[in-house]
């Protein structure tokens, strides 16, 4: 049987790859902005299409509501990453990354977590 090939196999590995490599370089410590700073030179030196504070608005029946969404980076034009540095991750960072997901219309995220001795991720995929 025929493993089943995961959504944006090679690109999350590119980002992770990435991340990895901030988080051996930088170590613990710092705030999410000066990961997402190294991240943003990493993803530059790796030639990795990203933008950075993608805003979303959110609608409701046939409004959009005043409060918008702001994922940290969207890359390959298609996958979300947010940035974390906390103690650990909790399901509101997770439901985070799942609301970034459905008002983006992307389907894969990813959530990654600088506070601790190793990188620790997760994959999110949301099927529409």
């Amino acid at each position: 049987m025929e493993e089943e090939e995961l959504l944006f196999k090679h690109e999350c590995y590119d980002i992770i790859g990435a991340c990895i490599d901030v988080h051996r370089e930088l170590g613990v410590g710092f705030s999410e902005i000066v990961y997402k700073d190294a991240l943003e030179y990493e993803f530059q030196e790796r030639c990795i299409p990203y933008r950075r504070e993608v805003e979303y608005q959110v609608h409701y029946k046939d409004v959009v509501l005043p409060h918008k969404f702001y994922a940290d980076f969207v890359v390959f034009d298609s996958i979300i990453l947010e940035v974390k540095t906390v103690s650990e991750l909790k399901n509101e960072h997770l439901e985070q990354t799942i609301n970034y997901l459905a008002v983006s219309g992307n389907e894969v995220g990813l959530l990654v977590n600088f506070r601790s001795e190793r990188l620790k991720h997760k994959r999110l995929i949301l099927t529409r």
